[in-house]
């Protein structure tokens, strides 16, 4: 997964159909186990757009977005948050989030 900035990925939300961020933190331990699990369903997912961002440097977007906590998966489709992820459960749920149509 390649990092985004803030405004990359406002542009590809803006501009995309579908588009999903990954937001992490390096010193949380779940987001260690929630990042391979995000590049293995990245390799699956072709069709949609993932980025990620260490969240310690994007203050605003987690109060503009209103994160809750990491790791947390924001997945937009036609500009629009349709969902946040805050449970990893499996990397098949994942790639269901990500292939779901809104």
């Amino acid at each position: 997964m390649q990092e985004w900035t803030r405004e990359q990925w406002e542009e590809k939300r803006i501009n995309g159909e579908k588009v999903a961020f990954y937001l992490y933190t390096p010193m949380c331990g779940t987001c260690q186990v929630a990042s391979r699990m995000m590049d293995v369903t990245e390799q699956v997912v072709k069709n949609v757009p993932i980025g990620k961002a260490n969240l310690n440097y994007m203050e605003q977007l987690a109060f503009d977005y209103e994160i809750e906590s990491v790791p947390c998966l924001l997945i937009a489709d036609h500009g629009e948050i349709v969902e946040k992820v805050y449970a990893f459960q499996s990397v098949p749920n994942l790639f269901e989030k990500l292939d779901r149509k809104y």
